[in-house]
Parts: structure tokens; sequence; C-alpha cells
């Protein structure tokens, strides 16, 4: 038997602890079927994607944008958040 030993932040450790109380399973448990999946199917078993805040495009827009505003071409605006 082998030993992981990991750091998480306590909040997210205090979540998955309730939710897995829930459904019947220890960390442990959760943990241990996570990795099996992993071996058996060599992927990540849950989708992951990239936020597209950091895609190339994005940043370069988003340094345009101080660029112009340091350089007195825009100014600072307030408006509403969409959301998506």
């Amino acid at each position: 038997m082998a030993q992981v030993n990991f750091r998480i932040d306590e909040k997210i450790k205090t979540n998955a602890e309730k939710a897995l109380k829930e459904m019947g399973l220890t960390m442990s448990t959760a943990i241990t079927m996570f990795l099996v999946k992993v071996g058996r199917e060599k992927r990540i078993p849950f989708e992951i994607n990239v936020d597209p805040f950091y895609s190339p495009e994005n940043i370069a827009e988003i340094e345009k944008r101080i660029a112009n505003v340091k350089n007195g071409i825009e100014t600072l605006k307030e408006h509403e958040l969409i959301e998506m």
C-alpha cells in the first residue's frame, strides 16, 4: 500500500468531504476511484477547458487597452457585466 500526500485549500477539502459523505464515500475512497479510472482510461475522467479569458487574443486586447489608457487615448468606464 502506498501513501500520497498533497496540500489543498481548506475550504475545498471541507466542501468535498461534505459532498462525499452525502454519497457515502470517504476522501480516500474517492481519490482512489479517480486514480483507478485515470489508470484504466489514460485520461482525466472529466472535461477540462481552458478559460478563454487567458487566450493570446484576449491578453493582447487587454494589453492594448491598458496601453491606450496609460497614453490617454482611452479612459476607464464602468459597464454592466454580461452573463454568458
